[in-house]
């Protein structure tokens, strides 16, 4: 049996080291090697830092650590200090019996495969009708006309020969502008309308069409107020 607090100072003060020195090699604080040094046992954590405390500093003096921590125990610590964490009872997971889950997979086929069968009559049942279907004269003749093109619809092409003034109004002469711009030698603009007024600057300069068929366009070099139909192109008398 020997002191555990002097003889730890007792090697200290041989080796001639402070407490700041053991402090940075051992990692223990400077108050806890005090306190192991004065036996103050009290001031640290708990017995378990107290052997690990005394191991440490005893071998940063180069002593036998393992011997100061038995004189520690058989001094000062009485039964079992450690406190035994048991692990809690996990219950087992519920076995499910093999028939049940085939259960449940056999009812999920099935409802798999009845909607399979209800999408695929519904998207191929045929019409059990077996009649034609029975259409009004008058929807007859709104379709047909509808289908078939009107030919009093106005579709008129120009071509430039030359550079020209143009301007296009639907309708009336003041109607909603189609086009309004200098025309350039090769360019052509295509337009449909019921009517269409052409205030053209150089008429000479155009070409045009009226529904595919070529038809002359009245005027000279000079500018002239046009109107397309038709039945082709005609002079706006003034008045």
């Amino acid at each position: 049996m020997f002191d555990l607090g002097s003889s730890l100072r007792d090697s200290r003060e041989r080796k001639r080291l402070t407490f700041a020195d053991l402090e940075q090699s051992t990692k223990v604080r400077a108050k806890y090697l005090r306190a192991l040094e004065e036996d103050d046992f009290g001031t640290l954590p708990g017995p378990t830092y107290v052997k690990g405390f005394l191991r440490a500093y005893a071998e940063a003096l180069g002593l036998d650590g393992q011997l100061y921590v038995d004189e520690y125990n058989s001094r000062y610590v009485t039964g079992d200090e450690e406190t035994i964490i048991r692990p809690r009872a996990v219950p087992p997971p519920r076995r499910v019996h093999w028939v049940e889950r085939n259960a449940v997979v056999v009812a999920l086929i099935a409802i798999v495969a009845v909607t399979a069968v209800i999408i695929g009559a519904w998207r191929f049942v045929p019409d059990r009708s077996g009649l034609p279907t029975v259409q009004s004269p008058a929807a007859a003749a709104a379709q047909r006309t509808a289908a078939a093109p009107r030919k009093d619809l106005l579709t008129l092409v120009v071509k430039a020969k030359g550079n020209t003034w143009l301007e296009v109004h639907d309708t009336a002469a003041t109607g909603r502008l189609l086009f309004q711009g200098t025309l350039e030698r090769g360019q052509s603009q295509r337009f449909s309308a019921d009517r269409l007024f052409l205030n053209v600057g150089s008429p000479v300069k155009l070409s045009a069409t009226v529904n595919g068929r070529a038809v002359p366009v009245p005027g000279a070099a000079t500018p002239r107020m046009l109107v397309a139909t038709v039945s082709g192109i005609a002079a706006v008398t003034p008045g």
